[in-house]
């Protein structure tokens, strides 16, 4: 039943991407844009169409006052880029819209190539990018639901019929009803693996519960710059291009912050604009990482002119994912790629994050502002109180637990070689260092 929704061929294909801005959504929910610029908007679009190898020949932005339902575009319009795709030789033409089956399936007639909605083009990315089982089994999940609807467009000719045994019945079970039935078989199997993965996932977070070091989730637009971050702040090598989705897999690494304190970071899936509904669902067992952290850190690409419209996009999707029952969602915002803006407004914009306290600028590229940013966290996940403790000379496995655990606040090495320490310790680690070390000095 996996199908890709793009024909794989050894030359490059042509496209073409049609933007659309809209006085109102189809639903009559969302005014067009929200604020966004059309041509950043439909740039977006080319740079998604190239992120599958296609090559963009015509790109263009339709102006609609309401939508049809039959086609989107009025019968005009269709005519009008059914021509410009026939020009640019497109065999594919993207249009940057959820489509519904109808429309797609009556704009795939009209202009006689394969039609693609922003729905398609993000599942058909995701598939491409997911390397992990996880990742594989969410996107399949997801693409599954999607196609599901829209098998009207591939097998309404067919219909076949099942053995009546020498009794009159009807015309029996048709082709698309075995389809989709089988669709619902492999669903209901991907949700139980799914599902596995999720309990695995719990047993992993109680794992880190049990040696407890603070959570920090990344999230961000993608493109934003948090896969970069994420390897400067860990050393990792994470996968980190100039490229929509250039990686889709969670990735956690150990940090060290300010006084020597240990935490979690997690790379987490870009989020986009009218991010598919299907992706949100079936990724819940990765986004469930976002909702678990003890704080989120937003990265947003603070040059890019759409960074205000890109915050609204994450936000919505963060409403999405609920915090864990009774604990408060803490976000600090990284307004990241400073190093792309002008020297006067970059100073500009450090004075305000500065002003709000709610955010801080960086380089992720070039490394400004990290150490910033290592503080900024630890201020916001040192919730416990600072304690005395008290080691005799000689205790220097006590003293390395306490800086491979806690953070070490203030140290004081004294005239007789004991050391006084200011530490601040998650609740369960002082219980296990007071079990693990009954001779130091609380």
């Amino acid at each position: 039943m996996k199908r890709s929704l793009i024909d794989h061929q050894p030359e490059v294909q042509r496209a073409m991407v049609v933007g659309v801005e809209l006085a109102r959504s189809p639903k009559g929910t969302r005014p067009a844009g929200e604020g966004r610029h059309a041509q950043d908007r439909i740039s977006e679009a080319v740079g998604l169409a190239e992120a599958l190898d296609l090559e963009v020949a015509v790109q263009e932005v339709v102006r609609l006052r309401r939508a049809v339902p039959a086609t989107l575009f009025g019968s005009g319009r269709v005519d009008e880029l059914g021509a410009l795709a026939r020009a640019g030789d497109a065999g594919v033409i993207i249009v940057d819209e959820a489509l519904t089956p109808v429309q797609q399936r009556n704009l795939e007639k009209a202009w006689g190539a394969k039609v693609i909605d922003r729905t398609g083009l993000i599942l058909e990315i995701f598939a491409r990018r997911a390397r992990t089982r996880e990742g594989r089994l969410q996107v399949e999940l997801a693409r599954l639901d999607y196609e599901r609807s829209r098998l009207v467009r591939t097998w309404t000719h067919l219909e076949r019929q099942r053995g009546g045994l020498g009794k009159t019945g009807g015309p029996g079970e048709t082709q698309i009803e075995l389809d989709r039935r089988l669709i619902n078989d492999r669903m209901v199997r991907l949700r139980a693996e799914l599902e596995e993965v999720r309990r695995t996932r719990g047993l992993q977070r109680a794992a880190r519960t049990a040696v407890p070091h603070p959570t920090v989730a990344l999230v961000g637009y993608t493109n934003a710059g948090k896969s970069t971050l994420f390897n400067r702040m860990s050393g990792a090598e994470v996968m980190a291009q100039d490229m929509l989705f250039a990686t889709l897999d969670t990735t956690q690494r150990a940090i060290r912050l300010p006084q020597g304190r240990p935490a979690i970071l997690s790379d987490t899936v870009g989020f986009i604009s009218d991010l598919p509904h299907e992706l949100v669902a079936a990724f819940r067992a990765t986004l469930e990482e976002v909702a678990e952290a003890d704080l989120i850190l937003h990265v947003r690409d603070i040059a890019s002119a759409d960074s205000a419209a890109q915050k609204l996009d994450v936000e919505r999707v963060l409403e999405m994912i609920p915090p864990v029952e009774g604990r408060e969602r803490v976000i600090l915002e990284v307004w990241n790629k400073i190093d792309q803006l002008a020297e006067d407004e970059a100073e500009a914009l450090a004075l305000k994050a500065a002003r709000s306290g709610e955010a801080v600028v960086v380089s992720a590229l070039t490394g400004l502002g990290i150490e910033k940013l290592r503080s900024e966290i630890a201020a916001r996940i040192d919730d416990e109180p600072a304690l005395d403790v008290t080691l005799q000379a000689g205790d220097g496995e006590a003293l390395a637990w306490l800086y491979a655990n806690g953070r070490i606040v203030a140290r004081t090495d004294l005239d007789d070689g004991s050391i006084r320490l200011s530490v601040r310790l998650h609740p369960a680690a002082i219980g296990r260092f007071e079990r693990q070390f009954p001779q130091a000095d609380l």
